[in-house]
């Protein structure tokens, strides 16, 4: 048997193709999250305010508050993810538990009766609005190996640059490919394909530029796994103010945290006992950690006694990120001599670069019945094909950037919540709708979710318990490019969240 297992470190200057329209989209999204009570009503409070979370919608929030608070919020996560390819399906679950909310806001009152100024508050909240804990599984018998993925990047490369040359490493002929002009991540794939056996050199000549797969095959079994990982973390710190009793005012820093950790193993085996080849497994690890800020601006009008209206303004985000990308591939040979490989590299650096997400506009309404309930709706909308890769004078973001203005379009999102009150008991429920990123809806579907909670006002403090549940439907390529057909994975989101709210 012959075994070859490559692990390689990608340095920073060679994997800038590795940044695509996927990462810009992993954070532009903003799941529910936040206070129970603010995702019982599913997100709607932009025209209401008086919840910590409402902030991340309307800074103008705020400026409701009566009094004084601080409020805390844990959630347990759970994530059931079908996925269908070629007619085989697996089903997959993952559950974590988290401290998702925490914040305070402080409210002064004026003591002045004749100031139209009736007040100011101060916030600060921390919201985890993206939680990437997520683990699925796809496979079944396919027609597309991934030597098509090698091949494809190995086509027009010359033979003598996917070779070692005397006195070199493996580390070595990486890194010197991802150096040379032309070649760079491309190069890299095709260098791994080559050195394991994978491809081969239709002429062995150091100008052949033609290539061919080890792998003999009508159909191969492919699994593969995907573990994420991390979160993006958000910390508000807003003022807000009441005009006369009918204006509230607002406006907020946001400052962004960005942890998220990707692993990939994709496996197949070929059934044909003549193959050459026999298994293969490639592994694919990516780690970004960054910041972000944006900032927002908002207002909320009192019409009358029943309505209420409320209008924001989201600015992009200017992400600054960090990305770390590791690799390993193994292949089996049951019909050669016994050899064994083993090449490692145990510095990983870090490629740098920014992502600048679109803005976005928010306009709601409310409609309050006095102590007795309340029904919200909330409108935003969000032009993804504004969002951009930076720095845009490398070329390879300038081509994404252009690819993701012609694919992505406007995001519309409708978010509806209501609350009913008897006595000391608050019962709730709401809606949400999210559309897909993409102009022609592929890829990423539209989104729905429904929630419901109860809470309970002890006066001086409230508990809140909530409970939300989304779909949405996602294809899911293995691979960027040689096997072109996708699983289709079924996400089911369900949240509970339990929260508690002291005022003071």
């Amino acid at each position: 048997m012959k075994r070859i297992l490559t692990f390689i470190g990608l340095l920073s200057c060679f994997i800038s193709n590795a940044q695509t329209i996927d990462d810009v989209l992993r954070y532009s999204q903003e799941n529910l999250q936040g206070t129970a009570r603010f995702q019982a009503m599913g997100g709607a409070f932009g025209a209401l305010g008086g919840d910590m979370s409402s902030i991340n919608i309307n800074p103008a929030g705020s400026a409701v508050f009566n009094n004084s608070l601080f409020t805390i919020s844990g959630t347990y996560y759970d994530t059931n993810t079908e996925s269908e390819y070629r007619g085989s399906f697996l089903q997959s679950d993952n559950n974590t538990l988290d401290m998702n909310q925490l914040g305070g806001a402080f409210v002064w009152k004026s003591t002045d009766p004749d100031s139209s100024w009736k007040k100011v508050s101060l916030a600060i909240n921390y919201d985890i609005v993206q939680n990437f804990d997520d683990f699925s599984i796809s496979g079944g018998l396919g027609t597309e190996g991934i030597d098509n993925y090698f091949l494809n990047y190995a086509d027009g490369i010359q033979l003598q640059n996917l070779r070692i040359r005397d006195g070199e490493t493996v580390s070595d002929a990486y890194l010197d490919i991802g150096a040379t002009n032309g070649l760079g991540f491309g190069g890299q794939q095709a260098f791994l394909g080559f050195q394991t056996g994978i491809i081969e050199p239709t002429v062995d000549e150091v100008e052949n530029t033609e290539y061919f797969a080890n792998e003999n095959y009508t159909e191969v079994n492919q699994d593969y796994r995907e573990t994420t990982g991390g979160y993006n973390s958000k910390v508000i710190v807003n003022a807000g103010t009441q005009f006369e009793d009918f204006l509230y005012l607002g406006a907020a820093m946001n400052f962004h945290t960005v942890l998220f950790d990707k692993y990939s193993r994709y496996s197949e085996d070929f059934f044909n006992v003549d193959d050459e080849l026999r298994t293969v497994r490639f592994d694919n690890r990516l780690r970004t950690e960054g910041s972000g800020f944006s900032f927002s601006l908002g207002a909320i009008g009192k019409l009358n006694q029943f309505v209420r209206i409320g209008g924001s303004y989201q600015s992009p985000t200017w992400y600054r990120l960090s990305d770390s990308f590791t690799q390993g591939i193994s292949s089996n040979y049951p019909n050669q001599d016994p050899n064994f490989y083993f090449f490692g590299m145990r510095d990983i650096s870090i490629f740098d670069y920014q992502i600048k997400t679109p803005s976005k506009l928010t306009g709601s309404l409310a409609l309050v019945f006095g102590q007795n309930g309340l029904l919200s709706f909330d409108y935003s909308y969000q032009d993804m094909s504004n969002a951009e890769l930076r720095p845009t004078s490398d070329s390879a973001f300038a081509s994404e950037n252009e690819y993701m203005s012609q694919a992505l379009g406007g995001v519309s999102s409708l978010r509806v919540g209501g609350e009913y009150r008897i006595q000391r008991v608050s019962l709730r429920a709401g809606y949400r709708y999210q559309q897909s990123p993409y102009a022609d809806g592929n890829i990423v579907g539209d989104l729905q979710g429904i929630s419901g909670g109860i809470g309970l006002n002890f006066g001086g403090s409230r508990l809140d318990l909530a409970v939300n549940r989304s779909e949405q439907d996602v294809l899911q390529y293995f691979f960027s490019t040689g096997i072109n057909t996708p699983a289709v994975l079924n996400r089911i989101n369900t949240n509970v969240t339990l929260g508690y709210t002291l005022n003071f």
